[in-house]
């Protein structure tokens, strides 16, 4: 029995600061997909202003989520990052790398194991609209 890797991408547009997206379905059918019934998957937003992580993905706790984040990192400060590049998204990059790019979920007999209210999320952070690029890789047998 040998290792295998596969790796897949999945295109997301986002609303902009504080949208969080649900990738769980597009991951699970990738996952599904590569043949592969038992290992590991990275998920990775490429970019310095998204993130990934889990989250119960309900509108409740999206918009907890974003206040949150607007407590850690407030969208309204200044921030030494505009005055380098003359932008607006200090805040974005903060929040970015306190949340991190990229998460690793097991899968078994080729399904994610995930809790029963856990959906994996992309985090978008940036000032404006963005699309996003979130690799996937998948380690198993």
């Amino acid at each position: 029995m040998s290792v295998k890797i596969s790796t897949e991408t999945i295109a997301c547009s986002t609303r902009g600061q504080d949208d969080i997206v649900d990738l769980t379905g597009k991951i699970a059918a990738c996952v599904a997909a590569s043949g592969l019934r038992e290992g590991q998957v990275t998920v990775c937003v490429t970019g310095s202003t998204a993130a990934v992580t889990t989250i119960e993905y309900e509108p409740g706790l999206v918009k907890d989520m974003a206040e949150a984040y607007d407590k850690l990192a407030p969208a309204g400060d200044d921030y030494a990052h505009h005055a380098t590049w003359g932008c607006d998204n200090g805040s974005s990059h903060v929040r970015a790398a306190l949340q991190g790019p990229s998460l690793v979920v097991p899968f078994v007999d080729g399904r994610l194991v995930l809790g029963t209210w856990q959906q994996v999320v992309l985090a978008e952070f940036d000032t404006r609209p963005r699309d996003r690029k979130v690799v996937l890789q998948l380690i198993g047998i």
